[in-house]
């Protein structure tokens, strides 16, 4: 084997965790085998059991992102999917193992994880490897709809998305990645785009009421993630914010929030922070609407707005079929070298190729 040679593999990171199970299932579903890899060798053998491929499902058994990024490094799968989590710290290392010539994928979805994945760029691109980061409900949603209302248009003025999933809660506990993910939005802070530069702003700013096209209301808020980023590249537009309807808008949650961001950012506070939140018990629950929703509103600078929206089921069901379809495509070679978000990667069809519907104005 050359250097630069790849086996071809598939592999998972974090496949015994509901998102890793999903993506396993569409891509064993798409005719590809992925290799299990996790930190505990028994439940990945069960997790390969359920996939119905038998002896065919290799695990690899690896507890921290360094041990990923060394077994990557020797091993040298073509395609990395990182659902592990805490992607401000993951993310990268694993990414840079995959270089040269295979390919990474994950679903960050906070501002930081995702700038610093899209600062490899360059490097990825002399490595002739493909990075995607935000492959799920959050990034693509509220992307998507953005690159669809500015198709063949110039730079609009102003644009604001508000991503609004609707999830069914699994029984069980939060666990190490969405624990690490929740402290890690709060301790960013606030981001939006004024007049071309990036601002801060209150966590919980901007609270809204939506009215949805399914007849169902949901509130949100000002949220430092991804989208703010990708609705900005997107776009081009000098003002851009970004609200979740994750985000508490109950007066007293939203003036805590602040608070808490600083305490949490002592590295010894956000780490028991994170310890106590993953163990924090979770009872099964239908999700809260109907749909999840991606929204855009854009405008001009000569007054002309356009909304659009994304339609999907399941948030969490989503994010599994945007990340196994970007995958799948990555495994058949059909990425172009460098960093990207999901839709700058694959085009904002990627997000109707993953079962989501536009409904643009």
């Amino acid at each position: 084997m050359t250097q630069h040679a790849r086996t071809g593999e598939v592999w998972i990171l974090g496949a015994t965790g509901r998102i890793g199970r999903a993506v396993a299932q569409r891509l064993v579903a798409r005719g590809l085998t992925p290799v299990l890899v996790g930190r505990d060798g028994e439940r990945l053998r069960r997790a390969g059991a359920r996939l119905g491929r038998g002896d065919e499902v290799k695990v690899v058994i690896a507890g921290t992102a360094e041990s990923i990024a060394g077994h990557v490094t020797r091993q040298r799968p073509a395609v990395v999917v990182n659902t592990i989590g805490a992607y401000a710290e993951t993310a990268v290392p694993i990414a840079r193992a995959c270089m040269p010539g295979g390919h990474y994928v994950d679903l960050a979805a906070d501002l930081t994880a995702v700038s610093r994945l899209l600062d490899l760029h360059q490097d990825a691109i002399a490595a002739g490897s493909t990075l995607v980061t935000g492959a799920g409900f959050g990034v693509l949603a509220t992307e998507a709809v953005v690159a669809k209302l500015c198709e063949d248009r110039p730079p609009p003025s102003r644009v604001r998305v508000d991503a609004l999933a609707s999830v069914a809660t699994e029984g069980g506990v939060m666990g190490h990645a969405v624990a690490a993910t929740v402290v890690d939005v709060i301790t960013t802070g606030v981001r939006r785009y004024a007049n071309g530069h990036p601002a801060r702003t209150r966590m919980g700013a901007d609270p809204l009421s939506l009215a949805l096209p399914d007849g169902q209301t949901v509130k949100s808020a000002g949220v430092p993630s991804g989208e703010l980023l990708a609705a900005q590249r997107a776009s081009r537009a000098p003002s851009v914010t970004v609200t979740s309807a994750l985000v508490p808008t109950a007066p007293a949650a939203r003036a805590a929030l602040p608070l808490l961001g600083v305490l949490l950012s002592v590295p010894a506070l956000r780490r028991i922070a994170v310890r106590r939140m993953a163990r924090t018990p979770l009872r099964t629950a239908p999700r809260p609407r109907l749909h999840s929703w991606g929204h855009a509103v854009v405008t001009w600078p000569d007054g002309t707005t356009h909304e659009g929206w994304l339609r999907a089921d399941d948030g969490m069901d989503y994010t599994a079929d945007v990340a196994a379809e970007a995958t799948a495509r990555l495994a058949r070679g059909e990425g172009r070298p460098g960093a990207y978000t999901p839709a700058a990667a694959f085009g904002p069809d990627l997000a109707t190729a993953a079962g989501g519907t536009f409904i643009l104005g």
